[in-house]
């Protein structure tokens, strides 16, 4: 029988449990609890615990523990649709990020329906996930409120209204539909399109005020159009609008996979970029970097989101306090994409 320093032994047969490293370390079994999730304690007493626990063949009960915390150790990550670069970024570094938290993630995807999407929240409460990680689709419906008070809720990309006790962490969108806006005015253009991937107009992309507001500013004509994220129905959109009476000379796409479209339409119509249409992306996919010419975007950082989020998750989850809202703003990434339209 394996016996600690102290001679307590661990009859055969039994797994180690924390009171038993709390009596060998003449802690809590609280303060050992907080300890192996590195919480609440100072470093040195994380890694005594660590050590004890080691020694003993201390292993997680995953059973015992949801039973007596309430807890799954489970975060959904529920997105609006994964066709969109961005989205998969956010979910790839979420499912990274998340076991050193001690969590794993449940993925889930919207297929941009907003129905299927709320459907798909209560279906996470349902299973007593210990939160969920939303890119909504229509943040401003009524049901996240529901959400919202049985669950601990994280919006990534737009804010939630009806959800007040919701944690957000949105971009700068205002920012950076502006600057991509001055970007083609600066470069001559007069008729833009602005493509984007819902047709709502919500308080963190605003795109229909802010487009309206900023074109009039600078004395051009721009309009949002909404596009899908898949890159043969953006590309139909592009077609569309090339072919219409009075056509864009320069496209700003609030996703990359968007601009993808732009791309792909123009070679079918012939038409080179940035010589007969400009492109502006907006959130930086590796990918873009190998277009040719390379894509003009937006780098949101990253890194900056996945902590924010894992932070917000730990104060809700484990100290039982929320942060409500968190803003991101963005870096432009110039690339070859943007240039004057035909006189």
């Amino acid at each position: 029988m394996p016996a600690d320093y102290r001679g307590v032994m661990t009859p055969p047969g039994r797994r180690p449990t924390l009171a038993d490293i709390a009596r060998e370390t003449g802690l809590s079994t609280a303060a050992v609890s907080y300890a192996l999730r590195g919480l609440q304690v100072p470093e040195e007493t994380q890694e005594r615990v660590r050590e004890v626990a080691d020694r003993l063949g201390y292993t997680v009960n995953p059973i015992a523990r949801a039973l007596s915390s309430g807890r799954t150790d489970t975060i959904g990550l529920l997105c609006g649709s994964l066709e969109d670069s961005w989205q998969r970024a956010v979910t790839a570094a979420l499912v990274q990020a998340l076991p050193e938290t001690g969590r794993q993630a449940v993925i889930m995807d919207a297929g941009s329906d907003p129905a299927v999407q709320l459907a798909l929240a209560q279906r996470l409460v349902e299973t007593r996930a210990d939160a969920i990680v939303v890119m909504p689709l229509d943040p401003a419906a009524q049901e996240w409120s529901d959400v919202a008070d049985r669950a601990t809720v994280v919006a990534i990309g737009d804010g939630l209204p009806a959800a007040r006790t919701a944690a957000e962490i949105v971009y700068d969108n205002v920012a950076g539909v502006t600057d991509g806006l001055g970007q083609l005015a600066a470069a001559g253009h007069e008729r833009v399109d602005v493509l984007s991937p819902i047709g709502l107009d919500t308080p963190d992309r605003p795109a229909e005020a802010v487009v309206a507001r900023v074109s009039a500013e600078l004395g051009v004509s721009a309009r949002v159009v909404q596009s899908p994220h898949e890159l043969d129905a953006a590309c139909a959109v592009v077609r569309a609008e090339l072919a219409g009476d009075d056509p864009p000379t320069a496209f700003l796409c609030l996703a990359d996979s968007m601009a993808w479209g732009v791309y792909a339409a123009g070679r079918e119509l012939g038409l080179s970029i940035p010589d007969d249409i400009s492109v502006i992306g907006y959130d930086d996919a590796p990918v873009s970097r190998l277009l040719v010419p390379p894509l003009t975007t937006y780098h949101w950082p990253m890194d900056r989101l996945v902590d924010a989020v894992t932070r917000t998750l730990e104060r809700a989850i484990d100290e039982g306090t929320r942060s409500r809202r968190q803003v991101i703003s963005p870096t432009p990434v110039p690339g070859g994409s943007v240039g004057a339209p035909h006189s």
